[in-house]
């Protein structure tokens, strides 16, 4: 790796930092003003109703910007109904008449990180977890729902949730789980009063993303919600709202978006997620942020460290008069299980929605969804555990980018011969760099060497490492995936703690220091592969020995990440390093050129000034 590949890298690093960190959660999560549905009305206090008049002088009610926030009566003994089926357990509440939990009976809670500790099979992913609402509770003030209290009744084929309020208006809510992780509920609003009920603008709650696990640091905990032509993602930095993504900054409470265009929207964590797909589309979209519990276990039980957040998320609809004795019915059907890609394609194609965008692949989201279906492709067809299909993977993109790396070593190399000239003529010009910078471009077009010719196959590789570096991060199909002493490939591969040592910034955990030897494998290799790689000219030994090693810098940042990732980029640098040893069999580094500096027209000696 030469030098300029070292700075390509740590500047793409810091841009996909800087991306994540401070342009998604600024300008890619923008807030926008909930439109309401009376083109004369303004922005009213939630849950408040307001007679404002309008610059024409027109007097109009100004529509609440979203809705009152219901407050659920625990006076009386709460009412649970449970329904299972072979994919989930569905926890249904009398207290807002909706799903309290969802527990997903194929996926464990926890995956242990080391291969002594044994997972805690009892304990199963459970959604909505530490929530302040259940799935499809309806806000809008104690007009909707009174206090909140419904009556279930388990039919035929799922769940009823009914409450009768005292100015006759009824509120009916229907669940039916499906297969495949769907389940279709309707809310049904009727008029049993003699005379017309205006009912205020609503929320349906969706559900609340959660950390999963005691070890989950919540980080891709947030929404995404689809307006029929992209998806737009809002995770939980962007309610930290921190300056540069690392500076305090002004917390935010909540997040509203959409203009009567929400297709769907999700409620997820890193693996899992809470998806509404409403028949007509939603007014707008909304979220709080909560504060989780204290863990008692894990890395966030100790009190040192922040409270983790929890996303709670709702579809806005607008106000709706009923006549006597009319009703009012609206459809959604709910996808609330783990974010695995097939499925959600499936589903996609079935409703022709782009529901696979809640897998967030993002902007290099194609070669994320290619690469891991070749993944998978590899795993059914070859039959081998899902670390050796990335293995076969990283072969397989090496081997594609063959000729580009080749032309990258090649060009290392022979800029590599051309030193002694180019240091001369650095030397002769030192007084003078545009001249220097003129002379050594002249120099260049003489020899027919291109500067960037090692950098443009870095650039042509980076879209491909960074939708491989997303698909890692949120394949489902790595959460327990188990290789050599790796105990599950989505988290570090940690063998041992070495208690007492947590000082260390990036690296240590409250527990003491992880030994994580995949990355520790990397760094090796890295610094193994800049040590076969020629230096750029011109650079003095002091830079060369900091490029060399440079990729000790990286630790930081890669030492707690997932050990599919990890994984990934050892056999890549190992594979480089085979290459580069093959190429430069073949390609040996020419030195004759520096027993003759002088033929270089640009390296005559300068013209001395008449005086």
């Amino acid at each position: 790796m030469d030098k300029k590949s070292i700075v390509v890298i740590v500047i793409c690093i810091a841009l996909m930092f800087v991306w994540q960190g401070v342009l998604v959660p600024k300008y890619f999560s923008e807030e926008r003003p909930i439109p309401v549905a009376n083109t004369n009305a303004a922005t009213a206090a939630s849950g408040d109703t307001q007679t404002v008049t309008t610059a024409t002088g027109d007097t109009t009610t100004v529509v609440p910007a979203t809705a009152a926030r219901s407050i659920l009566s625990t006076n009386a003994v709460e009412e649970l109904l449970v329904v299972t089926n072979e994919n989930a357990r569905y926890i249904f509440t009398s207290r807002g008449g909706g799903i309290k939990e969802i527990e997903l009976v194929k996926f464990p809670e926890t995956i242990a990180r080391r291969r002594k500790e044994q997972a805690n099979i009892h304990q199963v992913a459970t959604l909505n977890a530490n929530a302040d609402l259940p799935v499809l509770t309806i806000l809008g003030g104690a007009g909707l729902i009174g206090d909140g209290e419904f009556q279930l009744t388990q039919t035929a084929t799922g769940v009823r949730a009914e409450k009768q309020l005292s100015d006759g208006l009824r509120l009916v809510k229907e669940f039916e789980p499906s297969t495949n992780y769907l389940l279709r509920a309707t809310v049904r609003w009727e008029n049993t009063a003699s005379n017309s009920i205006t009912l205020p603008m609503q929320e349906w709650v969706i559900g609340t993303g959660t950390p999963m696990g005691d070890n989950d640091d919540g980080n891709n905990v947030g929404l995404i919600w689809y307006d029929g032509r992209k998806s737009h993602e809002t995770l939980t930095s962007y309610f930290d709202n921190r300056t540069l993504g690392c500076f305090p900054g002004t917390p935010r409470s909540e997040f509203h978006a959409g203009n009567s265009n929400v297709v769907w929207a999700v409620a997820h964590n890193q693996f899992f997620g809470a998806l509404a797909m409403p028949e007509t589309p939603a007014l707008a979209i909304n979220a709080r942020v909560l504060t989780m519990p204290r863990p008692k276990e894990g890395r966030f039980s100790d009190p040192d460290k922040p409270l983790r957040k929890g996303v709670e998320t709702s579809l806005s609809y607008p106000p709706l008069t009923l006549t006597a004795g009319a009703t009012n019915e609206q459809s959604v059907t709910m996808f609330i299980g783990p974010k695995e890609y097939r499925t959600l394609a499936a589903i996609a194609n079935e409703y022709h929605n782009d529901a696979d965008k809640v897998m967030g692949f993002g902007f290099f989201g194609f070669f994320s969804k290619a690469l891991l279906l070749i993944m998978n492709w590899f795993h059914l067809a070859l039959g081998i555990p899902y670390g050796w299909a990335i293995i076969v993977l990283t072969l397989s993109l090496k081997v594609v980018f063959w000729p580009l790396t080749g032309a990258s070593t090649r060009s290392a190399h022979k800029m590599a011969s051309h030193a002694p000239q180019l240091k001369a003529l650095k030397e002769k010009y030192k007084d003078d760099p545009a001249k220097f910078s003129q002379k050594q471009m002249q120099y260049f077009r003489e020899h027919k060497i291109n500067p960037v010719a090692g950098c443009l196959p870095m650039l042509v590789q980076l879209p491909v490492f960074f939708g491989l570096f997303v698909m890692l991060r949120t394949a489902i199909e790595l959460r327990g995936a188990a290789f050599l002493w790796v105990a599950d490939l989505s988290q570090t591969d940690t063998l041992f703690v070495i208690p007492g040592i947590t000082f260390l910034p990036f690296i240590s955990t409250h527990e003491g220091l992880p030994i994580n030897p995949l990355p520790l494998l990397y760094i090796a290799s890295a610094i193994w592969q800049t040590h076969l790689t020629p230096v750029s000219p011109g650079m003095d030994p002091a830079q060369q020995k900091m490029m060399r090693w440079m990729p000790l810098m990286f630790l930081l940042f890669l030492y707690n990440y997932s050990s599919g990732l990890a994984l990934y980029m050892t056999v890549n640098n190992l594979l480089t390093i085979l290459q580069t040893w093959l190429l430069r069999r073949h390609y040996p580094v020419v030195t004759a050129v520096a027993a003759a500096p002088t033929t270089a027209s640009v390296l005559t000696p300068a013209s001395k000034k008449k005086k």
